[in-house]
């Protein structure tokens, strides 16, 4: 790797941390090709992105960003998990880390914020925000179903009256 492909890299990764909400740090060590694409098939499918990097051009990348206090967490084999959803990257890192000793946590930051692991698995077990977003949804168009049977519900009665109504009249 040349000189300017570092450098677009490095650009590349910085602004990566400062479009991401939330950046979490993994070691990776010993996992196969298929184990990582499993991972990353699992983060694209909630909205995030896995990226094993480099850890000298992650650490320039890190430079005047808000995960600047990150960098002390980049030795050995590490990968990054991002996403703009802050509970997507944690939550489907540690849901692969338990079915997975190949993958370890090592900790990350919700922006400004460091997160230790014990924090980053307490945000895995939020719920993501599209399943926020069904819930909202459905506490709100719950009540409309309710006014629509409601008002329904006499129109119905009135038919059931006028039919019986007319099927009495028509046997007597």
């Amino acid at each position: 790797m040349d000189r300017t492909e570092k450098e677009d890299l490095v650009t590349s990764l910085h602004k990566t941390f400062e479009d991401a909400s939330i950046v979490v740090v993994t070691h990776y060590s010993g996992m196969t090709v298929g184990e990582m694409g499993d991972l990353r098939a699992q983060m694209r499918e909630a909205g995030a992105s896995f990226k094993v990097t480099k850890n000298r051009i992650t650490r320039r990348a890190l430079e005047g960003t808000k995960y600047q206090p990150l960098d002390s967490m980049f030795t050995g084999p590490t990968a990054i998990a991002y996403s703009d959803d802050p509970v997507a990257a944690a939550k489907v890192a540690v849901n692969f880390a338990k079915g997975n000793e190949k993958l370890i946590v090592l900790g990350g930051a919700l922006g400004e914020e460091q997160l230790d692991i014990a924090t980053i698995k307490s945000l895995a077990s939020l719920p993501s925000m599209d399943e926020l977003r069904a819930k909202i949804v459905g506490m709100i168009s719950t009540p409309a179903t309710r006014i629509a049977g409601i008002l329904k519900a006499p129109a119905g009665q009135i038919a059931r009256v006028i039919s019986a109504h007319s099927a009495a009249g028509g046997q007597a």
